[in-house]
């Protein structure tokens, strides 16, 4: 049960976390695995590449489809609407954060 609650919460993070990178340079999804997991999250890239599609059908990122080494690979950048939700969401953590740090 006390997973699950986390995982819901953590779900915000891993979204600001995508658009915060995706801001920086193009990602894809192997290497966004990698990333959350360097940062303690476990994610699976089936639950990851949903919240991708999600993100880019909200308008938050854009996607390219590159051909690497005879694949496709889609890489995401922040749309403007991306860019200014991150700009939100950080003001929003930053006032959470210190109002829990105790």
């Amino acid at each position: 049960m006390e997973e699950k609650v986390l995982r819901k919460l953590f779900l915000g993070f891993i979204h600001i976390h995508i658009l915060h990178h995706a801001k920086e340079h193009p990602v894809f999804g192997a290497w966004m695995v990698e990333e959350l997991r360097e940062h303690g999250y476990n994610i699976s890239s089936g639950t990851l590449y949903p919240i991708l599609h999600s993100m880019e059908a909200d308008g938050l990122l854009h996607r390219e489809d590159r051909n690497v080494e005879g694949k496709i690979r889609k890489y995401y950048t922040t749309t403007e609407k991306g860019n200014s939700v991150l700009v939100e969401a950080r003001k929003k953590a930053y006032e959470l954060f210190k109002e829990i740090k105790g």
